[in-house]
């Protein structure tokens, strides 16, 4: 008499878009969410992941700000040397007025657009 097995169940697996389309393979935008806790809450929580991503944040706005430090630096210790030049009065004034301000304008306005930016991009990877 033939030896009766039950049925085998087919075994198990769990399909990750990642592992059916290759590594780094993104989903498409209506498709599921990934598994791990966004950035957000790992911000929340205070976790050591949480804080590496507000660690670079800090780092790219401490390396803006420092960046318009320089430069700003430069213009003004620049200023003796015009100062120090054989030059009528008046040249000197318009030098500082119409020379030294716009280059600090564009300084200013430099910065704000790439903390800005910085804060953006920041903004991206945590609502990723």
């Amino acid at each position: 008499m033939p030896e009766h097995h039950p049925p085998r169940r087919p075994r198990r697996e769990t399909v990750t878009y990642a592992s059916a389309h290759g590594p780094g393979a993104v989903p498409p935008p209506g498709g599921r969410r990934p598994v791990h806790p966004p950035a957000r809450s790992e911000i929340d929580e205070q976790t050591t992941l949480g804080h590496t991503y507000v660690r670079s944040l800090m780092r790219s706005q401490l390396r803006a700000a420092l960046t318009a430090l320089g430069a700003l630096a430069l213009l003004v210790g620049s200023l003796p040397l015009l100062l120090a030049l054989p030059a009528p009065e008046a040249l000197v004034w318009a030098a500082l007025g119409f020379g030294v301000y716009p280059v600090v304008w564009a300084i200013a306005h430099w910065y704000v657009r790439r903390a800005e930016r910085n804060e953006r991009d920041f903004t991206g990877l945590v609502e990723r």
